[in-house]
Parts: C-alpha cells; structure tokens; sequence
C-alpha cells in the first residue's frame, strides 16, 4: 500500500532550503559583527594596557631621579644612564627626555642625544601635565611603535604639588656635581617632555590574529549552511534510516550490556573497543579503564592458555580454563573466541566470551556432596545394624570378664580397654548415623541474644581449662530468625569447641552478632589459634577429614549439613598462625 507524504511536511520540505540560507546568512552577518567589536575591544584593551605600561616606566624614571637627587644629588648624566638602563627592557624600544624644542636631551640610545625628536614634525604633549598621552608613530622599514608620553615633572607628587624640600635640593646641586650647563640643573629647567616607545608587534599579531579567526569562522559558517542546504534534499530517507539504526543499535547494546557472559571485543592492534557489565564482574576491571588499552597487557597471560590455538586461527568453542586475574583472583572460565572478518575479507577484529563457571561448580560441588552423603547414609543404616549388635556382645563379654578377675590386674586393665573402645566405636557409629539421617528441624522464631548467651554459658568451663577468654558482642537491633534452637545450638557448641582447641596456649574466642541489610543476621565466631592451611580449607566440611589425633573428622560436616538445611550460609577464612573467622548468615524471620 503506498503512503503518501502529509501537505504540512510537504510544504516544510519545500521551504526548509529559504529559511536554512537566510538563517545562515543572518547568523554571518551576527558572526562578522561580533567578530568587528571583539577587534574593536582587543584594541582598546591593547591600549589600555600599553598605556599603563608606558605611564608605569615614567613614573620609574621619576621616582628613580627623586630618589638619586634625595639621596646623592643626580643630574643630567645620572638621568640618562638611568633612561639607558630602562630601555633594555623588553618591549621597550626606547625611551628619551625632549625639550620644548623637541630636541633629545637624555635618550637611551646616547646617538641621539642633541637631535631632533621628530625630523617632520614637533612632538606635542596635548593631555593636562601629569596625564599621559598615546600615539601609534611609523619608525619605517615596516615598523611601529607605541609611544607614551607627558611631561617630566620629577620634582612634583602625583597631585602636581612640588615638593618643598626639592628647592633647597635644587639650590645645593649647583655645589655638588651638577655643572652649570647641565640640562637639570635648575637655572636650565624648562618644560620637558618624557617618552617611552613600546614594541607594539605583539599587539598587531592579536589583530591579524582576530582577523584570521573572522575569516575562518565566517567560511566554517557558510560552509555549514551551504551543507546544511544540500543535506535537506536527503534529510526524510536520512532520518528514516537513522532512527531505524538507532533502534537496532539501541536494541544491540542492551541485549549485548546485559548478556549473562562477558563479552569483549578488540580491534585489529589488538585494543579492547568492548567491554560489558559480565566482564567487568568476571575480570575485576572497570569499562571505563579498560576500553582503549591493549587486551593483553589486561588479561591473563595467553588468554588462560588459548591464545596458542586462537592465533592458529582455530575458532574457540566452550573451552574451560582456570584465569588468574591481576588482583589474585582464580576463576573457572568457559571461553569462547573468534576473529571477525568483514565482508571483503579483512580481519577487523576479534570478540572474547567468557562465561563464568564458579556457579556451575558450586553447584557441580553439591551435587557430588548429596550424592556421597546418600551413599553413606545407605552405608551407615548398613553398618550401624550389622556392628552395634555385635559391639553390645563383646561389650557384654568384656564387662563380665572384667568381673572375674581381681582390681590391678592386666586382664582386667585389658577388659577395661575392650569396653574403652567399644564405647568409641559406637559413638562413632552414633556422629555416622547422625549425619547421614535426614535433618529434621523443628522451627520457629527465635530471638538469638538469649540463645547465645546461653551457648556460652555451657563452654565457659572448656575455656577456662584451655585458658582462653571469651568476648560475645550481640548488637541491639537484629532481628529474629526461624530457626531449631537444639540443632542450631549444636552447631554453635561444635564450632565454639573447635576454636577453643585450636587455641592450645590460650587466647581470646570472639562471637558477634549483627543485623545485615536489614534482611539478615551475621554470626562470626573468631578464634586467635593456630589457624587452617589454604590446602584444608576446602576439606573442612567433607566427612571423616580431621586434622585432630582424636577427632572423627564428622563434627564439622554435620555442622555445615544443619546450616544447609537451615537455609543459611556458611563461610570460613583462616590465616595460618593468626586464627580463623567463621561466618554464619541467616535470613530474618518473616514478619506475620
């Protein structure tokens, strides 16, 4: 079905071309305005600022003949030695004291001293005395200069005062060493002028500059409007094609940010251009600093190992490798990689997928673990009724042949240590049949202040024969939790009693308490032992792992089995030497 084109938007194409062209021209005529008065304001500025330069060098001059005839009775000479010093300065061109005549009486080029000022025309000072007066003069060969001048009044104050103590001054320069026919000396003094020539190249390479600028602002200008022009004829197909670009590149982007892979893509040198929110997650960089760097240089080293087949030009499909990152970190890595080759044949670049696969262990972990624990629950009902009916048998038999013989005797030392290790062996056979039974709890919520504090209460005698302190700290906003108090209070005895036996030389058990975002409450029970080694730590919780001489190695795995089945989490660090933290999350009651 064909569409046709609104009379409104067809009337808005045809005399969009005028308007844009008349824009375009009244904004020239607002940019060369602009341009003109900004000129016109740079010059002034310009001056400005020349003119207190100049005006700051005379009233040096004249501070400096104060001072020497104050101090050591200057003259003529004096003057133009100082007027010499003053005209190496930079920018200053030069710089000389005229007589009404305008001929040069001091000059800080001595050559000129005696000539003319000005060979075609008089140098005339036209501002009150003590102002300054500015003028741009032609020195030829292409040079100019801006010159300021006044009248040179070394003997008055700023107001036009003279100062009192010059005439006694003025007097005693005849006997010192101001001659007669010196051009200062006071029965010669007539109205002078003082003049300082600036160097005003710089001022004229800001002008041409400003005109540089107008120009080059004003082709920018039409250059805009004529493409702005041309571009209109295209403008519907343009806008049509672009807002469907930007949908499908808007729907890229977000389908590819919020991928539950990272994914990272370079360019042909090998710079990361890409570099989603899973990335960041799986690497520990940010997008930010990592976009524009080398991706080897950022990753591990031979992309975990594939690098070798990738550069064979293999296509890499779902390969698993361990990845150490540059903060220490080792993550299990699916990685899947490609080069991207365009439609001529070049390559472009190459695009890296990670996926995170320490979940998919976890889980894998799980799994292996209930499918021991069923078979060892299996195994357990098995042994349990196959071993503790002969065990009651040879403990009977034991305990009457203890009877028979009299109290000291080896035989019945004997039968003491037959019973000893019937009595263990069944209580092993008892922590078996416990941890493979099905954890039945009974809930409800419970508020955990008492609940510990009783906890504590039953260790304070194990403590104290080990020599260790105890320090509870429960915080006073946690909120209750839906938990078995006796299967719960268990787990709490187990891990207070392994902390304490790792304590051998004494030291300090701490249990805290606290609320967590509101949702959960933290248990940390910390001890300062002797700590796990890195290699134990992922054991702890498998059955009949021990470390203890006496130790069944199923306190623990019961421990972590009641804490599952509780809903909890349960985390453990150790640094060897300095002891072990471990951390018990449980989600709060909910609210009835």
């Amino acid at each position: 079905m064909k569409q046709s084109t609104p009379t409104g938007l067809r009337s808005g194409l045809q005399t969009s071309p005028w308007i844009i062209l008349g824009s375009t021209v009244i904004l020239l005529i607002a940019v060369i305005v602009f341009a003109v008065q900004n000129s016109h304001r740079e010059k002034q500025y310009m001056s400005q600022l020349m003119s207190t330069k100049g005006a700051a060098l005379i009233l040096a001059v004249e501070a400096g003949t104060r001072a020497g005839m104050m101090g050591m009775m200057w003259g003529g000479q004096q003057i133009q030695q100082l007027l010499e010093e003053t005209g190496r300065l930079p920018d200053v061109l030069y710089m000389a004291v005229v007589d009404e005549n305008g001929i040069v009486v001091a000059h800080s080029d001595p050559s000129k001293i005696n000539t003319p000022f000005r060979q075609n025309r008089k140098l005339i000072h036209l501002g009150p005395d003590l102002k300054e007066n500015w003028e741009l003069v032609d020195l030829g060969a292409s040079r100019r200069s801006f010159e300021v001048h006044r009248h040179f009044r070394p003997l008055f104050t700023d107001g036009g005062v003279e100062y009192n103590h010059m005439q006694g001054m003025m007097r005693r320069h005849m006997m010192g060493p101001v001659t007669a026919d010196d051009w200062f000396a006071p029965q010669n003094r007539q109205q002078l002028l003082i003049v300082v020539g600036l160097d005003v190249d710089p001022f004229e390479a800001a002008t041409r500059e400003d005109i540089r600028t107008t120009v080059v602002m004003s082709a920018i200008i039409l250059l805009t409007g004529f493409g702005g022009f041309v571009s209109l004829f295209w403008m519907h197909s343009y806008r049509a094609a672009k807002r469907s670009l930007q949908d499908t590149s808007a729907f890229a982007d977000e389908l590819v940010t919020n991928l539950p892979v990272g994914l990272i893509a370079t360019d042909q040198a090998g710079h990361i251009t890409f570099f989603n929110a899973k990335a960041e997650t799986i690497t520990g960089l940010r997008a930010v600093l990592a976009k524009g760097q080398i991706a080897d240089n950022l990753l591990p080293a031979n992309l975990c190992g594939v690098e070798q087949s990738f550069n064979r030009g293999k296509t890499i499909t779902e390969q698993e490798t361990e990845c150490t990152f540059s903060d220490g970190r080792s993550v299990p890595l699916s990685i899947s990689a490609a080069r991207i080759i365009n439609e001529i044949g070049e390559f472009i670049g190459q695009v890296l997928i990670l996926r995170d696969l320490r979940e998919v262990r976890r889980l894998q972990a799980d799994v292996r673990r209930q499918e021991k624990l069923a078979a060892l629950g299996k195994l357990a009902a098995g042994v349990a009724h196959e071993i503790r009916n002969p065990l009651s048998s040879i403990k009977g038999l034991a305990s009457f042949f203890a009877d028979q013989f009299n109290d000291g005797s080896e035989a019945k030392a004997a039968a003491g240590v037959m019973i000893h290790e019937v009595n263990r062996l069944n209580r092993s056979i008892s922590e078996l049949l416990d941890f493979a039974r099905p954890t039945d709890l009974k809930l409800q919520s419970i508020d955990l202040a008492p609940l510990l504090g009783r906890s504590i209460q039953l260790i304070q005698q194990d403590a104290a024969n080990q020599n260790v302190q105890i320090d509870l700290s429960v915080a006073d906003d946690i909120c209750p939790v839906r938990i078995d108090p006796d299967r719960f209070n268990q787990c709490l005895l187990n891990l207070y009693l392994n902390g304490i036996q790792a304590m051998t030389d004494g030291g300090i058990l701490r249990v805290a308490c606290a609320s967590e975002n509101d949702r959960h409450v933290r248990i940390t029970i910390s001890d300062t032992g002797q700590g796990i080694v890195a290699d134990h730590l992922g054991k702890i919780f498998d059955p009949y792992f021990t470390t203890k001489n006496k130790g069944t190695g199923l306190g623990l795995a019961v421990v972590h089995k009641i804490i599952e089945a509780h809903g909890a989490n349960l985390n453990v660090a150790s640094i060897p030497d300095k002891g072990t933290t471990i951390t018990i999350q449980l989600p709060c009651s909910p609210s009835t």
